[in-house]
């Protein structure tokens, strides 16, 4: 039956699917037209939006520093916050180019700088995550976990073991628990030790951070002064027995490279020593630098020119920490001493010549009967 024509103009057709006496004009739109017409709006609100946050990112980037310490600093930070974001593969596989010594017992690598040993709050990765991951790329998928010997602080490079065991990771803890093990690190610090070689023997204890929410490790020393008297006072509970010695190994005025030989170890005893106990702090140890203020590291005009860095730039200065040198004694089938030994990073080197400070020639444990292993 055809459609009856009522005379309206412009009237074309009757839709089948609408009800009878619905019409369809030209100024009339269906759903399909109307979901066509809004696309476009759709896209150009999205590329608006697009183009609205490439604008607040650029705004938002950093720029470039002119000077190349400066540069320097921020691709460091840059690459510590890398690594807390990188596939675990990829971090495996980074760990894989710094192996120093592998045998059948031990595996022993240069830890990179910003990378944490356990996992905690604000850690996306860390070594024990990937310890799986690494096992299997050396020695295959049914490898078992490699298994921590000891730790390192985040900030803090060089050399850490490693075992393929349990058993033998259970000895070589238990060798470092008992100061079997021969640890040297290296450190730059802001002014110069006085003397220049000694002990440093004052326990160490954590107290809260004066108006914060948070502990931090500081000495609790035996002895105090009293009208120019040394007085001994009541140990705390809490305080721990803690013992660094030291040497001087190069110096300018204003600041020395020192090696640290750390008989016990306390949680973040080398940075405590030489902060409190020889008013000497770490170059870029703005944790414990100024422990009250909790302020950036304050440096002399002499460093920061040294340098090339301002003051406001002082907090992007890394921990100059660096262990250096471990000797393990005869573990298994071994029969002789184990010497591994860990070149400086570049920043730490760079540092040394910045600031005017010189390299050792040779290492002075070098001269002892140990099977010498060193990273190049």
């Amino acid at each position: 039956m055809a459609a009856p024509w009522l005379g309206t103009p412009g009237l074309q057709v009757l839709s089948r699917s609408s009800r009878p006496g619905r019409l369809f004009t030209p100024g009339s739109r269906s759903f399909c037209s109307s979901a066509t017409s809004s696309r476009p709006l759709k896209a150009q609100s999205l590329a608006e939006k697009l183009r609205a946050q490439k604008q607040e990112q650029k705004a938002k980037r950093v720029p470039v520093p002119k000077n190349p310490v400066q540069r320097r600093v921020q691709e460091l930070v840059r690459f510590t916050q890398q690594l807390q974001r990188v596939h675990p593969n990829v971090l495996a596989k980074e760990l894989s180019r710094r192996i120093l010594h592998q045998d059948n017992d031990l595996l022993v690598i240069n830890k990179p700088y910003g990378l944490p040993v356990h996992g905690g709050p604000g850690v996306q990765l860390c070594i024990t995550d990937v310890l799986p991951i690494l096992a299997k790329m050396l020695h295959g998928h049914k490898a078992e976990p490699l298994h921590l010997c000891h730790r390192l602080d985040k900030e803090t490079t060089g050399v850490m073991v490693l075992a393929w065991e349990k058993d033998t990771a259970h000895r070589v803890q238990e060798l470092f628990k008992t100061r079997q093990v021969e640890k040297k690190y290296w450190a730059i610090t802001v002014r110069v030790p006085l003397p220049s070689a000694g002990v440093v023997d004052i326990p160490i204890m954590e107290k809260e951070v004066p108006g914060h929410q948070h502990h931090k490790m500081t000495l609790s020393p035996s002895y105090r002064l009293d009208n120019g008297k040394m007085v001994k006072v009541r140990a705390s509970r809490d305080a721990q027995v803690a013992v660094t010695q030291y040497q001087v190994l190069s110096s300018t005025p204003s600041s020395a490279l020192v090696e640290l030989q750390p008989v016990t170890g306390i949680k973040h005893q080398l940075r405590v020593h030489l902060s409190f106990g020889l008013d000497c702090p770490i170059l870029g140890d703005h944790k414990y630098s100024d422990w009250n203020k909790l302020a950036p590291q304050k440096l002399s005009a002499g460093i920061l020119k040294k340098l090339g860095l301002q003051q406001s730039k002082a907090r992007y200065i890394p921990l100059h920490l660096h262990a250096r040198q471990l000797i393990l004694p005869a573990l298994g089938p071994r029969t002789e001493n184990l010497l591994l030994a860990c070149k400086l990073p570049h920043f730490f080197a760079r540092s040394l010549l910045r600031l005017g400070l010189d390299m050792p020639n040779q290492d002075q444990s070098r001269g002892c009967e140990a099977r010498h292993v060193e990273a190049q």
